[in-house]
């Protein structure tokens, strides 16, 4: 859909590692770091990293207490709003997916707990990409279309709830019955003891000075800067790299689907090449039809930082957990775009155009991705 008024020269702002496009701004290409910088910044970001999962195992002992039996953690329902709810409210699904494995290996949740909150960690990802297709709907006011942008957002809600929940119930069954108890993937010992030299004293230094019941959610904060720092490192993606490509091709259903995966894999976050998406939508150079197997192909890839958390950790429950959920939701995946994507396409296109419809409808439908979380924390 073409959208009117589109500005052809539109920059990308970037925001707490979010493209956020704006309109009003043309920005000059980002400078290209040097080589010793982006090792600096690997190393930066890999000390972060290694810190706050050890901070945060230690963090999540002394939360046992506290949540064994509270409405967060009382059953699967209650961890899957929780993980829903939380990157909702942090905007990304990473560092909720990281702390559903921290927790588990702690002892404040179980398996199964651990699984369903890692679920809604990916369901709540995708919120952020209804931010900023709202916030560049309602910046340009000049435009006459503002449905495209906003968009987006709904069909990498409704689309990742399609694959993950019937996937994700698929997986728990096969964890629960122990399909993947004989898996045994762990870091090397020469890695493990290499990365406690380098950075154990900095998560010994934190537990000494950080009162036992902060250890979780400092150790959240460091997590959260050391994804920062990391995009930092990884190569940039603009709209301006995803629109130079003929028609034909981006119009081709697998062809997206792997660039989804590989831009969200470059990345490592999904929230950065959904809203990629946005500005394309919106000045025409794509179809919201054609995006959905680029959406697809972003949710399966985005796991592979949890999975490298899980491995850090050094728990293989939590290994099994992030190996269940990504077989399961990557089979699925594929299926449906080989069978049923037609059908798939037709439908959540419907059900986009439906809550666009009306202002009061896309109130509703937001309202419920807030509410429906809080609704599993209460049962």
């Amino acid at each position: 859909m073409e959208l009117e008024g589109a500005t052809p020269d539109a920059g990308v702002v970037h925001i707490g590692g979010i493209l956020l496009p704006d309109e009003d701004i043309i920005l000059e290409p980002e400078p290209r770091r040097s080589l010793p910088l982006r090792i600096a910044y690997l190393f930066l970001g890999l000390g972060l990293f290694v810190t706050a999962l050890g901070v945060m195992k230690e963090g999540a002992v002394s939360l046992v207490p506290h949540l064994e039996g509270s409405v967060f953690t009382d059953n699967a329902l209650s961890t899957l709003g929780l993980g829903w709810f939380g990157a909702c409210i942090v905007l990304s699904g990473s560092p909720v997916a990281a702390s559903s494995l921290t927790l588990l290996d702690g002892g404040a949740i179980d398996r199964d707990q651990s699984f369903t909150m890692l679920l809604g960690s990916r369901l709540g990802a995708a919120f952020v990409v209804l931010v900023v297709g709202t916030i560049y709907a309602v910046r340009n006011k000049t435009q006459t279309g503002r449905r495209g942008p906003i968009s987006i957002g709904i069909l990498s809600l409704l689309l990742t709830s399609v694959l993950y929940v019937p996937a994700a119930l698929a997986g728990f069954v096969l964890l629960r019955r122990g399909a993947f108890d004989g898996l045994d993937i762990g870091a090397s010992p020469e890695l493990t003891s290499m990365t406690d030299r380098l950075f154990g004293w900095s998560v010994d230094l934190i537990v000494d000075l950080v009162p036992s019941w902060a250890l979780f959610p400092v150790g959240l904060a460091v997590l959260l800067v050391g994804f920062n720092v990391f995009d930092r490192v990884l190569p940039s993606v603009g709209s301006t790299q995803l629109e130079e490509r003929e028609d034909s091709w981006v119009d081709r259903k697998w062809p997206m689907f792997l660039v989804g995966c590989g831009v969200t894999l470059l990345t490592l976050s999904v929230a950065v090449s959904l809203s990629v998406l946005v500005p394309l939508v919106a000045k025409g150079h794509l179809r919201r039809s054609n995006v959905l197997p680029y959406i697809a192909g972003a949710n399966i890839t985005t796991l592979a930082d949890t999975l490298v958390a899980a491995i850090l950790v050094g728990d293989q429950d939590a290994v099994r957990v992030v190996i269940a959920i990504t077989l399961c939701v990557t089979v699925w995946t594929v299926a449906i775009l080989a069978f049923a994507y037609p059908l798939l396409r037709k439908v959540i296109l419907g059900v986009s155009r439906r809550v666009l419809a009306s202002p009061t409808r896309l109130a509703t439908f937001t309202a419920c991705l807030l509410l429906i979380p809080v609704a599993l924390i209460a049962v």
